[in-house]
């Protein structure tokens, strides 16, 4: 059951056994120029907080900790995870802010819509939210995805996107907004205009693109493939964004010798297009930053073998070698994380150790 705006006594009750202490900021503390006060923890349960607020980015302070020593983590909307597990030691209260974006749809932007307003969830192994408090992010930076399968937020499990599991290495200030899309190519994503025409529109001055569209374009040829790129490149920066290309996540496909120098792992289409060695083109030609992901999780599968490699992807669920596990799409977000510090795209400041 989603939770209401108010905490009933028997939840409250069940939130103290649990040893969580559910403390409100006062009222009159929040009330500022005559505002009315931000939404807070009367809004939670001991494992959900549901705030009524229309799209928009938001700003999360969270105060973590009890009596006992606690281990919380925040998740959010489809599946995001928006806060890495953090510990609390007994009877001390840890604070950590992180910005949030809230859309329609709350996933993917052809999936279904999602429930209104701001979902977040308290998991961690000892979970303890003390205190919350929910304000509009005055001055946040975005960082807006365009991408596939491999990047978006995926609605159920065992499936996980890398830009699913972006936000959490991220701190208050810069947020997330992730439109990458199931099954979309560089063709299929710029004809829809539910697609790159919505990304466009929110692009402000400042704000950074990441595209990773690869792994659909099987029947995309070379001249179109990189036309398209360029595309998206240019559109980006007429509206003042800033684009960066980032080459697709490799298929765990291995040679006999154990290394995944071929076609299918390094995403080379059905005409012989070589999607990573385009993408490089374009950036070098263009000036785009990029990320090249083919090769850096290309080394993250190779060093863990055959075996080890396959609890990064479904092989073991679904016999699926392209689309990761959470477990793999965070270790492939962390090597986000890593380049755009690498890069210097984001300050320091705004990144969360990994």
């Amino acid at each position: 059951m989603r939770p209401g705006r108010t905490l009933g006594r028997a939840a409250m009750t069940t939130a103290v056994a649990l040893g969580i202490g559910l403390s409100a900021v006062p009222a009159q503390a929040q009330r500022h120029q005559g505002r009315p006060p931000a939404p807070g923890i009367e809004n939670c349960t001991a494992t959900a907080c549901h705030f009524d607020l229309p799209p928009g980015t938001y700003d999360v302070r969270v105060t973590l900790g009890g009596d006992r020593a606690s281990s919380t983590a925040i998740g959010g909307e489809t599946r995001r995870a928006l806060l890495p597990e953090t510990a609390a030691p007994a009877g001390e209260r840890v604070v950590r802010s992180f910005t949030v974006n809230v859309r329609t749809p709350e996933g993917e932007p052809l999936g279904a819509g999602g429930a209104p307003g701001l979902d977040l969830t308290v998991g961690g192994t000892a979970p303890a939210l003390a205190g919350i408090r929910v304000t509009p992010a005055r001055h946040a930076r975005q960082i807006l995805l365009v991408g596939d399968s491999t990047v978006c937020d995926q609605p159920g499990d065992p499936y996980s996107g890398w830009g699913q599991r972006l936000p959490q290495y991220l701190r208050k200030g810069l947020s997330v907004a992730n439109y990458a899309d199931s099954g979309e190519s560089t063709v299929s994503y710029l004809g829809n205009p539910l697609l790159w025409d919505t990304v466009r529109s929110l692009i402000r001055r400042g704000d950074l693109v990441l595209i990773q569209l690869a792994h659909n374009d099987k029947t995309t040829d070379g001249a179109t493939y990189r036309a398209n790129l360029e595309t998206l490149v240019t559109g980006v920066r007429e509206r003042g964004g800033e684009p960066v290309l980032v080459t697709p996540v490799v298929r765990r496909w291995f040679n006999t010798d154990g290394t995944l120098d071929n076609t299918t792992a390094l995403l080379v289409n059905g005409l012989g297009v070589d999607h990573p060695a385009v993408i490089r083109s374009v950036a070098a030609d263009r000036d785009v930053p990029l990320i090249d992901l083919t090769a850096r999780t290309k080394e993250v599968v190779e060093s863990l073998g055959v075996e080890g490699s396959k609890a990064l992807y479904l092989y073991n669920e679904k016999r699926d070698n392209t689309h990761t596990s959470v477990h793999g799409a965070t270790v492939y977000a962390d090597l986000v994380r890593e380049e755009l510090l690498n890069l210097r795209l984001v300050p320091k400041g705004t990144v969360r150790v990994g």
